[in-house]
């Protein structure tokens, strides 16, 4: 999934920010670098292109599910927290998880080890296995 042109076609913007490595995103309203919906989603340059694709599809998911919640913008730190609701952050994190790892698409798949669905998703592994439900 190219999460880039999923917010594209969203109306929203990306960029990448210089942020400390305990912040992974925000989506804000941006009069100057919102795109179609007025909105722009930033993400930490220094994070690996697997977390910032999973901060971006976050992001995504505050934005269709949390619209009326964004206020003057998001930051979610490290752990995807944000000063919302558990259960707000639960929807975002359940919704980035089905935009990157297909339900249809996994069950499909449950030959592989979480390694290799991870490596097909282009996701961590961190992120397969808790999609997997999987623990250590």
């Amino acid at each position: 999934m190219d999460v880039v042109g999923l917010a594209n076609r969203l109306g929203i913007k990306v960029y990448e920010a210089a942020w400390p490595d305990t912040i992974s995103g925000k989506i804000q309203k941006d009069r100057s670098k919102g795109g179609g919906s007025g909105f722009a989603i930033f993400v930490n340059k220094t994070h690996s292109k697997k977390r910032k694709r999973f901060t971006i599809a976050h992001e995504v998911a505050h934005f269709v599910l949390h619209e009326d919640l964004i206020g003057d913008g998001i930051f979610d730190d490290a752990l995807y927290r944000s000063g919302l609701s558990n259960k707000v952050e639960q929807q975002a994190n359940g919704l980035a998880a089905d935009i990157l790892m297909p339900w249809q698409v996994i069950q499909a798949n449950m030959d592989k080890s979480t390694e290799e669905l991870a490596e097909m998703f282009d996701v961590s592994n961190a992120a397969m296995t808790a999609r997997l439900g999987v623990f250590a």
